[in-house]
Order: C-alpha cells, then structure tokens, then sequence
C-alpha cells in the first residue's frame, strides 16, 4: 500500500470516527460495553468505525412540581422550570457528554434544598432536544447564552450557572463569547482543551494518541464548522470575572490535574478549587454529598 493510500486510509477512519464521537444514534443501539476492557475485536471495530452514542434519554422527571419549556436558540432545546417560593435566584443546570437533564435532579434537589429555582437544560442532541449531534460544548454554548437570557427576561437578577464536564465547558465558552454576566459559576472537571480530551479516551482504551487524536479533532470540527484545536476552555476561563468554584475528582481518568490547574490560574474573578480525593469523572454526590453540598453552600453563601 503506498504512503498515499495509506494516508487516505488513515483520514477516512479519523472522519468515520469523529462523526460517530459527535452524533447520537438511535435509542435502539445497544450501549457500548466497558471502553477500558474491550476485546480485541471490539477495540479494532471501535478504532475502524468509531464508538456508537446511543441517544441520551430522560429516565425520571422531578419530583418537584414542574414546567416544561422549549427554547429557541441554535438548535430547539427542551428545559424543566422549577420553581420555588421566596427563591433567591435561579440555578440553571448543564449536563455533561452523553448525558441529559434527569441526569441533574439530584443536583437540583440540593439547590432547591437552598432555596433557589432551577432550570434544567437538555442540549441539542439529548432527551426532550432537537437534533442528534453534540460539539462537546462549542455550540452548546450558545445554548447557554438562550437560557440565561431567558430567566434574565423573566426579571432574575440572581442567576447563577452550574455545568459538569461538557456543561462546564459550554458555560464558560457562552461567558467568553457572549460577555453573559451570571452571578457566579459552578464548573465540575471541565477539560482543558478539545485536543487533550480526545487522547484522555484514547489513553483509557489503552491505545496510542497519534495520529488519530489530532485527525479525529481535526474531523470533528470540519464537520460542524469550526476549529477543533481551537476549542480550549483554559483560554475561555480568561474571560470569566464572575465568582467561580472549581470542583475536581482527583481519580479522574478524562481530565488531568494539569488541565484544572491551568483553567483556575486562567480564571480571573475571584475563585476556589475543591478537590474530592476518591472521585474519578463521576457524579460528586456518589461519594462526596456532604462535603459537595457543604462546598457548593459555602460559596454560593459567600457569591
């Protein structure tokens, strides 16, 4: 096979993978077993033809009494309106990669526990949203920018903004892109750049990151129209003037230390990192829901 052949080989792979990383398939798929075990022909169906998304579905529904909303922003996106009485503002809910808004109820129990309304949002691609694709929190950001402005033309001047993951990411591109101006932000293990946690799934499957990280990066971002390499929440984190808690489990198998380190130097309202020792890439409450909720009313107490 010539040096051409197989360069054309190896983009095509890159560009099969980067779609199937950003578009959900159909509920019927089956769920894809354990990433970091797989057989060795599962690894070279998922290195040949990429990772299949099952589309993300809502399971549960508030217990609380509740509305839902459709908004209109790049992409039609389904919310849950929860409020409650005498509220001290308004908590808009982010979920993360591959995940949906019932994914944030018990993060909104706690904030109403607090005393606030909350909103929780279904990016494009996910639950009750238009679509089937995700950018891992580049167009989502827009989507963020919709629900602020939405609760601050309901007459909320206390809004605040909680995202895990890819939520987190999409907070602070929507601060960096659109000067939103939220009371404050709570970001749960954000990573660092598009490109490092594209090798952070590499890794994990115990697979080399080059070439194939930086083309399907590369792929990923043709393909929705923007610049992979240039989607860095650490350069984001620049602009964000707000008060921020920076939340990070030090097992986490998908962000580095590095990467928190870098987002909170970057960060330049006033701001406080909470690590939780035992916590990888996972839901807090799992392990840490005293110290969590202790954190998250500490600074919100202080914001």
């Amino acid at each position: 096979m010539t040096i051409t052949a197989v360069f054309i080989l190896i983009n095509a792979i890159a560009f099969f993978h980067s779609y199937r990383f950003t578009h959900f398939e159909d509920n019927t798929v089956e769920k894809n077993k354990d990433p970091k075990n797989p057989s060795s022909f599962d690894k070279a169906k998922m290195l040949l033809l990429g990772i299949d998304n099952p589309r993300p579905i809502n399971n549960n529904k508030p217990r609380q009494a509740y509305q839902t909303i459709k908004l209109k922003s790049n992409r039609e996106i389904e919310c849950w309106n929860v409020q409650v009485p005498h509220a001290r503002g308004t908590v808009i809910l982010f979920h993360g990669f591959t995940g949906e808004k019932s994914s944030l109820l018990d993060k909104s129990d706690e904030f109403i526990a607090l005393g606030y309304n909350t909103l929780l949002v279904d990016f494009m691609g996910s639950g009750g949203s238009e679509g089937n694709e995700t950018t891992i929190g580049f167009m989502e950001a827009e989507q963020v920018k919709t629900c602020f402005d939405y609760i601050s033309q309901r007459g909320d001047k206390h809004i605040y903004l909680y995202g895990t993951s890819m939520g987190a990411v999409a907070v602070m591109k929507a601060v960096y892109d659109f000067h939103i101006t939220p009371a404050a932000i709570v970001a749960e293990c954000p990573f660092g750049s598009m490109y490092e946690t594209v090798c952070a799934r590499f890794k994990n499957m115990n697979v080399p990151t080059i070439p194939m990280a930086g083309l399907l990066v590369f792929w990923g971002g043709v393909q929705h129209g923007f610049w992979g390499f240039g989607h860095n929440p650490s350069t984001y984190a620049k602009e964000v003037k707000c008060p921020t808690l920076l939340l990070y489990g030090e097992q986490d198998e998908k962000v580095s230390r590095a990467e928190i380190d870098e987002i909170f130097v970057n960060l330049k309202g006033p701001k406080q990192l909470r690590t939780y020792p035992l916590a990888g890439h996972e839901n807090y409450l799992l392990q840490y829901k005293d110290q969590w909720r202790d954190d998250i009313t500490q600074f919100l107490t202080a914001s």
